[in-house]
């Protein structure tokens, strides 16, 4: 049951960032930053990605959704959070109505972890999933 299901998981449409994603690379990412740091850090690294249109930008609520054009046209939407003073949190939702014979979700994972990476560059990671990884 569960090769049938890593196969079919290969063409959803859809990639997420979550506290309980079995994939570690994809556990919600904990930064050691404040809200405003972190929310302007993913609105700056998406404008400078020529690839990214952002389309809405709602900091009450701490999302920044965004077109992603080119080969692998998709939405992201990324929420920042606060989970304790100067600890914020990254989870990232992206989905593409794009159909490929050998499975589009593999491109939309690598897109989510390429953004991580990003932010691990500018920020200091402190863990994900619950700090899993500390």
């Amino acid at each position: 049951m569960s090769l049938l299901k890593s196969i079919s998981g290969r063409y959803e449409k859809f990639s997420g960032t979550s506290e309980n994603n079995r994939d570690e690379l994809l556990k919600t990412h904990y930064y050691k930053t404040n809200f405003n740091q972190m929310f302007q850090s993913v609105e700056d690294l998406l404008k400078a990605d020529s690839s990214y249109k952002i389309t809405s930008v709602s900091k009450e609520h701490g999302e920044i959704s965004a077109e992603l054009t080119g080969k692998l046209p998709a939405f992201l939407t990324a929420t920042v959070v606060t989970t304790k003073p100067f600890e914020t949190a990254v989870d990232l939702h992206i989905s593409t109505e794009k159909f490929s014979f050998g499975g589009i979700n593999p491109a939309l994972r690598q897109e989510l972890v390429k953004i991580y990476e990003k932010l691990n560059s500018t920020h200091t990671f402190i863990g994900s999933g619950k700090y899993g990884n500390q």
